[in-house]
């Protein structure tokens, strides 16, 4: 009983490694492998699919056995500068500069054309109003510690805007 069971272990493992071997000593073709870089992208996807599975195959195996070319390609497909690494297209700079520029003209127009047609500002934004306001709270002693009301304090105080134009 003991001896039968050793017996099918061996035979399931001799044909697991028989189909392995088998999948990964045979080398894949040069001409299939020729030019892949630029082929690649060309190729329909299920031929790309089944030429990565036979490299993936035949790098399962013992990496002395695979061909230059084989090596080559299975690189240039795992991190060659194509899908997501593509290199950006020549003219890519110009077109991002000249929609980044349209996009800021677009703006000033559109801040030109909506300031044309705003209210005048308020009247707390003229200076007479805020010098006003700046001895109003000198007044009421507001902020005596650091501020507008604190000793030896030089600064503008609430002034913001340009002297009203006659």
């Amino acid at each position: 009983m003991l001896r039968n069971a050793i017996v099918r272990a061996s035979r399931q493992s001799a044909v697991a490694l028989g189909s392995r071997r088998a999948a990964s000593t045979q080398a894949l073709s040069n001409p299939t492998l020729a030019n892949i870089e630029k082929r690649w992208e060309a190729m329909p996807m299920q031929e790309q699919a089944e030429l990565w599975m036979a490299l993936r195959d035949r790098m399962k195996g013992n990496w002395a056995d695979l061909t230059l070319q084989e090596k080559k390609a299975a690189y240039w497909i795992a991190f060659g500068p194509h899908g997501p690494r593509a290199l950006p297209p020549p003219d890519e700079n110009k077109k991002v500069f000249l929609g980044t520029v349209a996009g800021l003209v677009a703006s000033a127009i559109l801040f030109a054309v909506v300031r044309s047609f705003a209210n005048p500002a308020p009247k707390t934004m003229t200076q007479e109003w805020q010098e006003k306001t700046n001895e109003f709270l000198i007044a009421q002693k507001s902020d005596p510690l650091s501020g507008i009301s604190s000793e030896g304090y030089t600064g503008k105080g609430h002034i913001q805007s340009a002297p009203a134009r006659k």
